[in-house]
């Protein structure tokens, strides 16, 4: 941390007049974020339909070459409202969700939001036994598909507990061609043809601890779990965000790449645009090449980002006319101090709204005052403890109690879990506990346990350091080592794994590496068939990039917990590691060995992870 990056008196004061400038929406914004009215309806159906009376002909989802006004995308969702009323699902059940970026999937999350429905947003990139957890966990009434995805829900279909109610939307806009539905599934665009576009009542029946969506989470102990996603917890990020942060109006559009079954696309993003009655511009998936020509064809005036997606863009070759868009604010998190100020003032970025929230998490930060290099400010209590690494746990004084690290210090982030800032918890009730510490700084109390280091950098800001235990980020995912473990350990080969992330010079995260004990000698090992296999049950992100291969038993702790420090250290360096190392090198099929010249690649950036 650069010492320039702790926030001083005179700096916090240079901020007051943009702050003045915003106080009204600050104001409204702080406190719809604390609000604690149980009997108010609130939530994304009530706050759609009061957009979509402010400003009916106003285009509310863009998507290639389709636009939709709020009028338009409003009466799409009240009729899948009214159809999925009709075979009779009601407030509380849950409806798994399985399709891509595009206008299909907003109005059937917001067609569920409207009569109460919980839908479960199945990540794009889960397939067998992960997807069948995954669906089988939140018990659904009913599965909604896109024809991208109908395939993979096929191969499981006979694993799954639900039996009926399968459903499906052509991959083709279905309000114009509805297309035709494969056997054993019902077409949806069809079914809801003859639907009431009208308001329906169910949307003022929804409060503040009513579930709004699950959102899968990579535990550390293994599968998927579905963090509940409540309505109240949404108004929070509509004020936060929409009125307080971003501040977007209605002549504005937000272009959004980021992948919905995630909060920073579906709540951030599509909330900070309906606080505006604005617009919201969908891709299907990100791609640098397009990007900036895509937010130009829509008059984007602000994009939604994790930071492996700015960097993407900060290696695009320069050109002249970068600054030569729309764009004014970006809203997202993870954009790294190293590129900051440059990517700003390459793309004539005028606002960072920088944050840090989790999906299950009770503390937020957002970066209301425009600082560099920071996660932002947050109003609630939290507390930065000082931490172990290599005990792996908070240090306590002699009371029992932790230890607050001092300004300019890191430590790991807790947030105190009260009726203003609860801690909705998981589906398991264990998992739930297990992320909860008590008694820290006095009897009682409770705190939930972010398991990331930050850095205190004063006036209620913080800096992210890292991530701490069994899960780890890449290209904007969180991957569970130990759901990574049991892949591998299901494999012929593998008789033992510990996975970890590592670094890679030049990309945001940790890239997967495993250290394997194997049953035959790794020279003998089908490396394309093990490839095969890893990559047929992990999502992309998860699979490992680099294999360590040991003779012996992986190191443990006291308590039986891998001992990772010392391999994350030496990572994939042949001048550190004696056992032969494997990679698995972006656009190859499978595994082969790591020598010094492919080290020196990847290390040069030779190689585009």
């Amino acid at each position: 941390m650069s010492n320039a990056d702790v926030i001083t008196l005179p700096k916090l004061l240079s901020k007051v007049p943009e702050v003045i400038g915003n106080l009204p929406g600050l104001i409204k914004g702080s406190k719809m974020s604390k609000n604690t009215d149980a009997n108010t309806p609130l939530g994304l159906g009530v706050a759609f339909e009061h957009a979509t009376a402010q400003n009916p002909n106003g285009v509310a989802i863009l998507y290639e070459d389709r636009e939709l006004t709020y009028k338009q995308f409003n009466a799409w969702a009240n009729r899948i409202a009214d159809y999925l009323a009709s075979i009779g699902l009601k407030k509380g059940d849950t409806v798994a969700v399985d399709i891509e970026n595009r206008p299909e999937l907003l109005a059937t999350v917001l067609g569920c939001a409207k009569l109460g429905v919980c839908a479960a947003l199945l990540n794009t990139s889960q397939k067998g036994k992960v997807l069948v957890h995954s669906v089988n966990l939140v018990e659904p009434k009913a599965v909604i598909a896109g024809e991208e995805l109908v395939a993979t829900i096929q191969e499981i279909r006979d694993d799954l507990d639900l039996k009926k109610n399968f459903f499906y939307f052509a991959d083709q806009d279905t309000l114009a061609d509805p297309g035709t539905a494969p056997e054993g599934f019902a077409n949806l665009a069809t079914e809801i043809k003859d639907c009431s576009s009208e308001n329906p009542a169910t949307t003022h029946q929804t409060f503040l601890h009513d579930p709004l969506f699950y959102i899968y989470t990579s535990g550390t102990t293994g599968l998927p779990k579905a963090v509940v996603f409540k309505h109240g917890r949404w108004e929070k990020a509509y004020g936060a965000f929409g009125f307080s942060a971003v501040r977007l109006g209605k002549d504005d559009r937000l272009y959004c790449t980021l992948p919905f079954y995630h909060a920073t696309g579906m709540v951030i993003c599509w909330a900070s645009v309906i606080a505006g009655h604005g617009g919201l511009a969908v891709a299907r998936k990100f791609s640098a090449s397009r990007f900036w020509d895509d937010v130009r064809k829509h008059n984007c005036t602000a994009f939604g980002y994790v930071g492996e997606l700015c960097r993407y863009l900060h290696e695009q070759p320069e050109k002249p006319d970068d600054a030569n868009n729309p764009v004014k604010v970006i809203v997202g998190n993870g954009l790294r101090p190293s590129i900051w100020k440059n990517f700003k003032s390459r793309f004539g970025i005028e606002r960072v709204v920088e944050l840090y929230a989790s999906s299950e998490g009770n503390v937020a930060f957002t970066n209301v005052f425009n600082f560099d290099n920071t996660v932002g400010f947050s109003p609630v209590s939290y507390a930065i403890v000082k931490y172990d690494k290599e005990a792996d746990e908070p240090v306590r004084d002699k009371n029992g109690h932790m230890i607050k690290v001092s300004k300019g210090e890191s430590g790991l982030m807790l947030g105190e879990i009260t009726d203003k800032t609860p801690f909705d918890g998981y589906t398991d009730p264990d998992k739930t506990e297990k992320a909860i510490f008590r008694d820290v700084f006095k009897k009682g109390d409770a705190w939930f346990n972010t398991g990331d280091m930050m850095r205190d950098i004063g006036f209620r800001h913080a800096q992210f350091v890292d991530r701490l235990g069994d899960t780890f980020r890449w290209k904007g995912e969180n991957v569970s080592t130990t759901e990574v473990e049991q892949i591998l350990d299901g494999t012929a080969p593998v008789v033992e794994s510990v996975v970890y992330g590592v670094e890679i010079p030049g990309t945001n995260g940790r890239a997967g590496m495993a250290e394997l004990r194997l049953n035959q000698p790794h020279g003998d090992v089908d490396w394309a068939g093990l490839t095969a296999e890893v990559q047929r049950e992990l999502p992309p992100y998860a699979v490992p990039v680099f294999l360590r291969i040991t003779d012996h038993g992986v190191e443990t702790t006291g308590t039986f917990k891998h001992q990772k420090n010392k391999l994350k250290e030496e990572k994939y360096d042949l001048q550190k590691v004696d056992d032969p190392v494997y990679v698995l090198l972006p656009g190859e099929s499978a595994y082969q060995r790591l020598t010094p010249e492919i080290q020196q690649g990847i290390d040069g950036g030779q190689y585009r992870f």
